[in-house]
């Protein structure tokens, strides 16, 4: 006789497997396939010698390393909370007392995927609403999926989310009494995932000011992901959203040590109001207690002996490095396509292109046409959101360049514009050799 049916809880049911989860296991499956899908990191540039020296320095006495292997609080290693503190204030240009700030609201968590989840536990009920571009992370579109959140998008341009759209979406939501079902807006306002665009200055002001005019009956929390801040390779750096909060109230800037120290580590970090910290904690305790207290220690060596900083300058020249050769391949080998276009981020993973006429949907013709030409790419389908007819754009790719090699990233657009070929018919003009 068969067991009987397993009961699973309402969440569990609105969990589905990520996206990506397909696009990681052909990449495993065949490594001769070149993978601008899974948003990873350089593996050559990891700072393996900083962190052996690190982690060597902590353990080579009794009380530092005991310390370090001892279990830690369920908000993080006091001293790596200063340390985040004053990283993120100085990027501002700003002091703490600035912006109403302390180290007692910062939260280290385990990677800054625990930080989104345990915000949507403490604040989604099935059926609210969170605000975000079009498009957007897919990663956390999964997880309000599981927290049973609705999803509204506000189109973006080369400035980022439109904050006119995103006051006409409040007003309209106002005027419907649904205004009390909106509990967030969720921006990746610095080289966006999966666009890499920024959201300008003074979006982000404006952003702020909108959701404190809209937080009427309750209060409406921007979520800043801000995981690729330290990546920049051109222009001066952006000041935060949580910049334009000094009153500690309406912004929740969330990072992590994965993209510009090492992933490795599992350490992400977040500073948020103090009616915030205090249910998250509340729930981060049931979780962990905790996250990993090694972890943490190192980071916090890291940034305090000036390596952290160090390797991500060199990180900068890295992927700076990488993004001009794809964009380069791009202008060479789509040069005679003109359905092709793309943006050229100034820092972060990713190239957004589009190619009109193109189904690059995962149901489309290209995604096979790729893998049979060995390159794996995301359809840009993944971080929309379907419009009430169901549809979503179905002609745009992100390409991330984080862990494929110069020449891999070389002969991966070869290979992705040989697959454009096969569906469109197109064939790449080789200019005749004199």
């Amino acid at each position: 006789m068969p067991p009987a049916p397993l009961s699973r809880s309402g969440k569990s049911r609105r969990t589905a497997d990520s996206p990506i989860s397909y696009y990681i296991q052909k990449a495993l499956e065949n490594p001769s396939l070149v993978s601008f899908a899974a948003g990873l990191v350089d593996e050559g540039s990891l700072p393996v010698e900083d962190v052996r020296i690190a982690a060597a320095e902590l353990l080579a006495y009794p009380s530092s390393g005991q310390a370090a292997l001892q279990y830690g609080s369920t908000q993080g290693l006091p001293a790596l909370c200063e340390h985040v503190l004053q990283l993120v204030c100085n990027a501002d240009g700003v002091s703490p007392a600035d912006l109403n700030l302390t180290a007692a609201d910062v939260c280290i968590t385990t990677g800054s995927q625990q930080l989104l989840y345990l915000i949507g536990e403490v604040l989604f009920d099935p059926g609210d609403i969170v605000i975000t571009e079009a498009p957007s992370y897919f990663v956390f579109h999964s997880l309000l999926q599981s927290h049973g959140a609705k999803v509204l998008a506000v189109p973006m341009d080369a400035d980022g989310m439109r904050t006119d759209d995103l006051e006409a979406l409040l007003e309209r939501l106002k005027r419907s009494g649904e205004l009390s079902r909106v509990k967030a807006i969720y921006t990746v306002d610095y080289f966006q995932n999966p666009t890499g665009i920024s959201l300008s200055v003074a979006r982000r002001e404006k952003l702020v000011e909108l959701a404190r005019r809209f937080s009427t009956g309750h209060r409406i929390l921007i979520l800043e992901d801000a995981a690729y801040r330290e990546l920049r390779y051109s222009g001066a750096d952006l000041p935060s959203v949580k910049r334009f909060d000094p009153t500690n109230e309406f912004v929740i800037y969330a990072s992590t040590f994965s993209k510009a120290c090492a992933p490795g580590l599992k350490t992400g970090y977040a500073i948020m109001p103090p009616d915030v910290m205090e249910p998250v904690l509340h729930l981060k305790g049931s979780h962990d207690f905790g996250s990993g207290h090694l972890s943490q220690h190192i980071a916090a060596r890291l940034i305090a002996c000036g390596a952290y900083a160090k390797h991500a300058e060199e990180l900068r020249a890295v992927y700076r490095h990488k993004r001009d050769v794809m964009v380069k391949a791009l202008e060479a080998e789509f040069a005679d396509f003109p359905a092709a276009s793309w943006a050229v981020p100034d820092g972060g993973f990713y190239v957004w292109l589009t190619l009109d006429g193109i189904d690059t949907g995962a149901n489309g013709p290209l995604v096979p046409a790729a893998l049979e030409a060995g390159v794996l790419y995301v359809p840009g389908e993944c971080g929309h959101v379907a419009d009430a007819s169901g549809r979503v754009p179905n002609n745009e790719c992100r390409l991330c360049f984080g862990v494929a090699t110069p020449e891999q990233v070389t002969e991966g657009i070869r290979r992705l514009r040989k697959a454009v070929a096969m569906v469109s018919g197109s064939k790449k003009k080789v200019a005749a050799k004199v």
